[in-house]
């Protein structure tokens, strides 16, 4: 008989509430441009984007403050925590600016699916900003790296079948679902600096008088002339160790999170006990 999943950040409502709300915040901050009419001003405030970014990070700081605060994080968890985040921060930096080969994200992806949404929602955001300040990657484009890759990794935790899949169909899913995610985070990561090209490429260019399709289309142009290359990279990238190392390291992953045992309080005895 399977044993039920362990969760090291159980989520509540207020946490869920967190979430949701940065979400919807995040959403707006991403797709502005499809969501704003062709007669507004705001494609005229593109100068004003980093106030929206440091925005961003106070509030992503405030979800994961609160999935700590109220799922009662332990020092297990917080140990587990930081191996992991230091662990992806370091497999950053492995292939940067090598077609995108970026082994952090098969390790997400398992990560998040072991231990959890709320887990790999902190996990995710905590490994990005720590592999910013390894690699020097501070800048506006930070907070969204990090509410990107929370999603990333929060959406691995949510996928069906934890306490049950298991052998070969659980890594295959794994590495359906890191292929998609990685197209997915890069598209995100596209509308960052996308309306802020402003006369340099104006085929592809967001045009904030034109509609919504027409702007559509110019971003599949832009995606498809920037990054395609360096998101599929990525994704093969993910696919193959997630097939080839994921058993492996899902084995110890569970093993470990069976031994922390997250869910039973840590009790101290008192001196002469």
């Amino acid at each position: 008989m399977t044993s039920p999943a362990v969760r090291a950040v159980r989520l509540g409502p207020r946490s869920v509430a967190a979430l949701v709300l940065v979400g919807a915040v995040g959403v707006a901050a991403f797709g502005w441009p499809f969501l704003a009419p062709p007669d507004s001003q705001v494609g005229a405030h593109a100068e004003d984007a980093p106030w929206l970014f440091a925005g961003l990070l106070v509030l992503l700081v405030a979800v994961v403050a609160a999935t700590i605060s109220e799922s009662g994080l332990g020092p297990k968890a917080v140990a587990m925590l930081g191996v992991l985040a230091a662990t992806g921060a370091a497999l950053r930096p492995i292939g940067a600016g090598t077609a995108g080969i970026e082994p952090m994200f098969f390790l997400l992806v398992l990560s998040g699916r072991v231990l959890g949404p709320g887990f790999g929602f902190v996990l995710g955001s905590v490994t990005m900003f720590a592999s910013a300040l390894l690699t020097g990657g501070v800048g506006p484009w930070m907070p969204f790296q990090m509410l990107a890759m929370g999603w990333f990794t929060m959406g691995a935790g949510l996928l069906p079948g934890a306490a049950r899949l298991r052998g070969r169909a659980e890594p295959a899913m794994l590495a359906c679902y890191g292929f998609l995610a990685a197209f997915a985070y890069g598209t995100v990561m596209n509308l960052v600096g996308w309306p802020f090209m402003g006369t340099m490429a104006s085929n592809i260019s967001f045009d904030p008088h034109a509609t919504v399709p027409a702007n559509l289309a110019r971003f599949l142009a832009y995606c498809l002339a920037t990054s395609m290359g360096w998101d599929l990279g990525r994704a093969v990238c993910t696919v193959v160790l997630t097939l080839t190392l994921g058993p492996a390291v899902l084995r110890a992953l569970r093993r470990a999170t069976r031994r922390a045992a997250f869910e039973t309080p840590v009790t101290f005895d008192a001196p002469g006990a």
